[in-house]
């Protein structure tokens, strides 16, 4: 059963503010295994790996099939490799192995591509450090024990969903909801 709720709503309210120990044990593991992605990067390079996880956490897929975290390991890889080859000089474009991976890295490219102008000559080998320090950690949650298919794609969804709430204006009331078993 599920109730449509005001925004002042005490009950949610209360959730909101003293989350269940397993959220908030969630949201540490989350917040870790980022922090420890992104522990000595430089600030353009942090900019650009938040841009990139937003990125990924509003992707759809034009076919309506999604994704897994193979097919954005595999997308990220093509893409670094991309760039590092483009920063000694050398024009060639990686390609990533499954269809889904060449989608990804295909809407992914412009994206960077539009992030970086105006930036510094160096923006291919900071754009490759990013893309791979994504891909590391893709594979640290896999050997952490998150074997689901989408464990790094929904530790992606549960941060920038967190992140959108904090940025949204104190005037906005988020679509209040109250489930009730």
């Amino acid at each position: 059963m599920e109730i449509r709720c005001p925004s002042d709503c005490a009950w949610l309210a209360t959730a909101r503010e003293h989350p269940a120990a397993v959220v908030v044990r969630q949201q540490q593991r989350d917040l870790g295994l980022l922090a420890q992605a992104v522990h000595d990067l430089s600030e353009s390079q942090s900019q650009l790996f938040l841009f990139v996880l937003t990125f990924l956490s509003r992707y759809e897929p034009a076919d309506l099939q999604r994704i897994v975290d193979e097919d954005v390991a595999d997308a990220l890889g093509a893409l670094a490799s991309t760039y590092e080859t483009a920063a000694r000089g050398v024009i060639y474009e990686h390609r990533p192995s499954s269809l889904p991976a060449e989608r990804l890295a295909a809407a992914l490219k412009p994206a960077i591509a539009e992030a970086g102008k105006g930036s510094r000559s160096a923006f291919e080998r900071d754009a490759a450090v990013v893309l791979r320090r994504i891909g590391e950690a893709i594979a640290n949650g896999r050997a952490s024990g998150a074997d689901r298919p989408r464990a790094f794609l929904d530790l992606v969804g549960r941060v920038m969903v967190q992140d959108r709430r904090q940025d949204s204006e104190p005037n906005e009331a988020p679509a209040s909801r109250l489930i009730v078993p």
